[in-house]
């Protein structure tokens, strides 16, 4: 559709609600930067249905918005993201020796379907930084954890008729008492974050993670990162909210783009290798000790890759606001007007933009170059925004930036990634599930360097 129409706008309709989708890169910035103020609001996809999504930050509006926002931003500073990373590490080894069991003493390697891989090992890292759960979910698969967590975000085909229903038909789904996340699962999930903030509150335990941070907006520990005195007192449902968010929104797009970073590996032999030398030079440096969190930010080429990757696999498919007075725009070049209304919605597709060959020439093709040095400042701010585009853009994306480098810098050090017998190649998407996979899954092949 996005390469179907011109102009700056074209209307579409999601489900029964018409859309203003934005196609060019200077109105996307205005509306989503500089006239913010008019586009405050995502879309009210579950107006007035309490639960743990509905009260997350993700959907939450204006002055509610911006104070949860003020509360949580402490948790992805510099200083926090240094502290969450140990634990990330901790993760990560999880995972390489789990592959090291699986390789055995075989020079061939072995094959691996990726996501599963992925999915158990971004588990444990969102355990461990927001919960404080130690779980390895390699060692032990079916730990409670992870079975409670794969049920809710892998919907089954009652599950997708369910997101449909919710979706389309939401007062009907309220009255009949139809929620898009069992009964049983939420029930869990609060019980998990209450407890373990009691625990921690009776035993005077301090731990740098998610649940940590909103104990001291609870005002149940001391607050240690200057937040101002908060206006608005939380209730046991929006804290336990923000820790569904940071799992819900963390765990399917994460291990989604860890997968797809392998398998773009894979299928580019050339840019894996370049990233294997650089990688190789830092461990060499670090004589073969685990990677620093200041190394990984200076490793240039990786990222270029990592950007790369999430220009052709963006962590969401579209970024949505809801217009919160009338606006009216005129193009600086074409001298174009448009109007949009008081609560029209408008959205942006990351997915077209970063596949438009106007933004990005051979848009098909992996070409980290495209986010070198000189050439990443040609690129548009509108153009391409995987985590969002301004101040409602992704609350976690360094964490996620953080995770995939330490990821990709692990595997690329100790496996050459190579087409297995049960790779899609070329690479096509499974139309018969909510999530981007290819036909028959991420299979690779792991061959070891050393």
């Amino acid at each position: 559709m996005h390469m179907k129409y011109k102009g700056m706008a074209y209307g579409a309709f999601d489900n029964r609600r018409p859309v203003l989708m934005l196609r060019d890169p200077q109105l996307i910035k205005q509306i989503m930067i500089k006239d913010f103020d008019h586009f405050v609001n995502r879309s009210d996809m579950f107006e007035g249905d309490e639960n743990l999504f509905s009260s997350s930050l993700i959907t939450m509006k204006d002055d509610t918005w911006r104070e949860m926002r003020n509360t949580l931003s402490p948790a992805f500073t510099g200083r926090k993201m240094r502290q969450m990373f140990e634990l990330m590490l901790e993760k990560q080894n999880e995972a390489m020796i789990y592959l090291k069991d699986k390789q055995g003493k075989g020079e061939d390697g072995f094959a691996l379907e990726v996501k599963d891989f992925t999915t158990r090992l971004t588990h444990g890292i969102i355990a461990s930084t927001a919960f404080g759960l130690q779980v390895n979910s390699f060692r032990d698969e079916d730990n409670e954890f992870y079975r409670r967590a794969k049920k809710a975000v892998n919907f089954d085909s009652l599950g997708q008729l369910k997101a449909f229903f919710t979706i389309i038909f939401p007062k009907l789904a309220k009255l009949l008492k139809i929620e898009l996340f069992d009964k049983d699962f939420s029930d869990y999930f609060m019980r998990l974050v209450l407890d373990t903030m009691k625990y921690r509150a009776e035993n005077n335990i301090r731990r740098a993670d998610m649940i940590d941070l909103l104990m001291e907006a609870k005002g149940m520990i001391p607050n240690e990162n200057s937040i101002k005195a908060q206006h608005r007192e939380w209730s046991d449902l929006q804290v336990v909210a923000q820790c569904f968010l940071f799992f819900f929104a963390a765990l399917e797009p994460l291990s989604g783009v860890m997968s797809f970073a392998l398998h773009e590996l894979m299928e580019y032999p050339d840019v894996q290798e370049k990233l294997y030398e650089e990688v190789q030079e830092n461990n060499d440096q670090l004589e073969g000790k685990q990677v620093t969190y200041d190394v990984l930010h200076k490793m240039p080429y990786m990222d270029m890759v990592v950007s790369e990757v999430l220009r052709k696999w963006p962590v969401a498919l579209v970024a949505d606001r809801t217009c919160t007075k009338d606006y009216v725009y005129e193009s600086p070049v074409t001298k174009e007007r448009l109007e949009i209304r008081k609560g029209d919605i408008v959205r942006a597709s990351m997915v077209g933009l970063h596949h438009d060959p106007n933004n990005f020439p051979d848009p098909d093709t992996l070409n980290p170059e495209r986010f070198s040095e000189e050439n990443k400042s040609l690129i548009e701010n509108g153009a391409y925004f995987p985590f969002g585009l301004g101040p409602r853009n992704c609350i976690g994306n360094r964490f996620a930036l953080l995770a995939i480098k330490a990821f990709l810098y692990n595997i690329i050090r100790d496996y050459r990634l190579e087409v297995s017998d049960k790779t899609c190649l070329p690479l096509e998407l499974d139309k018969k599930t909510f999530q981007l996979r290819p036909v028959g899954g991420f299979w690779i092949q792991f061959k070891p360097r050393h």
